[in-house]
């Protein structure tokens, strides 16, 4: 194995330039005003500079394509401390084969190239996918089972790129994310189809039994801990986003009803629940929650 980066003479807490992938996402454009805020360089790479266009933030947006194997990414971004890569194509369709055949392959060459070229530190967004239909409490050291594409894919990526540290000398922080909620959601989401359903004074909300158990942070919660993560300069490895604490569904959402005052009934067992995720299952926070106190 080959020999692993160690924390750089600046310390975790100094600030970096970080190339963002992805930044014009959900998790992206949450993230970038707050990683600026803390004093961070930031490039946010995206297919559209129009779709950060309204963010009003200074950073350098960089125009890129994943798939462009013919560019140097590294100098193009004007050779980053850390990349945080979040971007990934084809979903929602967690299923679709997309994600093995397409995304895998192409993201792979990308992060290899951009590590050949002398990347040092690299954090990736992961997904609780990977662990399948393991029920219960979900730790880091527990074997990954992905039963849908998304997931499997994800996981084959984390593994290659550990593969790649035996052959060069870079960090890796693996982020496996639960669920996320809050403003800006993609349409397709529980929340903001509730949210919609309330801003158009409808009656009733049809959803699942809600029984099912879940892991939930509010999407400022959630960029708060990666911009954490990002900035540790250290071989974290895997490490759950998460909050630690399961809530069944329809308390969430009875939830966001209260604290956002809808008047809106909800009709459950109106959807049966997803053949891809088990009934009951959460993250352990331990990892994560020593790492951000400690600094390690």
């Amino acid at each position: 194995m080959g020999r692993k980066v160690r924390n750089s003479d600046t310390g975790a807490n100094n600030t970096m330039k970080i190339a963002i992938t992805g930044a014009s996402g959900f998790i992206g454009r949450h993230l970038l005003p707050l990683l600026i805020q803390n004093g961070h360089e930031v490039i946010a790479v995206v297919r559209d500079a129009k779709k950060v266009a309204d963010l009003n933030i200074n950073c350098r947006i960089v125009e890129y394509e994943i798939n462009n194997e013919s560019a140097d990414a590294f100098t193009a971004f004007d050779k980053p401390d850390a990349l945080l890569h979040l971007a990934w194509g084809g979903l929602p369709d967690y299923k679709s084969s997309h994600h093995i055949d397409t995304e895998l392959p192409m993201h792979y060459k990308f992060i290899k190239l951009m590590i050949e070229s002398g990347l040092k530190q690299v954090a990736v967004i992961g997904t609780c996918f990977e662990y399948g239909m393991q029920s219960g409490e979900l730790c880091e050291e527990l074997e990954t089972r992905a039963n849908n594409s998304y997931g499997y894919a994800k996981d084959a990526l984390r593994k290659q790129l550990q593969f790649l540290q035996s052959e060069h000398n870079f960090n890796l922080t693996w982020m496996r994310l639960f669920y996320v909620y809050g403003e800006d959601q993609p349409d397709n989401t529980l929340y903001s189809q509730l949210r919609l359903a309330a801003s158009r004074r409808e009656a009733i909300f049809n959803m699942s039994s809600g029984e099912q158990l879940r892991d939930y942070l509010h999407i400022n919660d959630v960029v708060q801990k990666i911009a954490k993560l990002v900035c540790m300069n250290k071989n974290v490895g895997i490490v759950n986003v998460c909050s630690g604490i399961p809530i069944s569904v329809r308390r969430l959402v009875e939830r966001w009803i209260k604290e956002n005052e809808w008047s809106i009934k909800l009709n459950l067992g109106y959807y049966p629940y997803p053949d891809y995720e088990p009934l009951a299952f959460w993250g352990k926070s331990n990892k994560l929650n020593e790492i951000i106190k400690l600094g390690i």
